[in-house]
């Protein structure tokens, strides 16, 4: 059975990477994302078979949610409370409109028969950069120097579909389908 590993997520408009690759110095054990890598999360799907994706995509386009200006703020690092191997940029707090489409994403993925779905609450964030166990001596005083950080608010207009390929040097992602919002 061919699969493809697959997540949803929202694509950062180029001025919104570019001043989240200007945070990016080199720092031991820290591997900083790639520019055209740079998203958030919506859901992980995981290995999806291949006769299941245009299921999910139909439910995917039934999705309404009015479009929303998106905040991001705070950068920090999981897990929270040992040696850090993501360092991430956040999102406003409670910002209602992206719950909402997390929300409706999750129902239309679970309708089309998507069951296996990573039950952990939602902690909507941008993966700026992935660590090893050198990194925490460079990391904490990264995070503290960048602690009160606000990039640009950027317009969500539209949510992926995206496929994830790992590789010796990192996953890959690639752009299957996009799903504009409205209502």
């Amino acid at each position: 059975m061919n699969t493809r590993r697959l997540f949803l997520a929202l694509a950062l408009p180029e001025p919104v990477r570019a001043t989240l690759v200007a945070l990016a110095e080199p720092l031991r054990g820290v591997a900083w994302t790639q520019p055209a890598q740079l998203h958030l999360t919506l859901r992980f799907l995981g290995d999806v078979p291949e006769e299941n994706i245009e299921p999910i995509t139909a439910r995917l386009a039934a999705v309404q949610v009015e479009p929303f200006l998106l905040p991001l703020e705070g950068v920090g690092a999981f897990p929270p409370k040992s040696a850090p191997r993501i360092v991430w940029l956040g999102v406003g707090r409670g910002h209602p409109r992206l719950h909402q489409l997390r929300k409706r994403v999750d129902d239309a993925v679970l309708a089309a028969g998507l069951t296996a779905l990573d039950l952990r609450s939602f902690h909507p964030h941008v993966t700026l950069a992935r660590c090893t166990e050198l990194a925490a001596a460079a990391v904490v005083p990264w995070l503290r120097a960048h602690h009160g950080f606000v990039a640009p608010p950027f317009r969500v207009a539209a949510f992926d579909l995206c496929a994830s390929e790992l590789k010796p040097a990192g996953a890959v992602h690639t752009r299957l389908q996009s799903f504009p919002l409205g209502s």
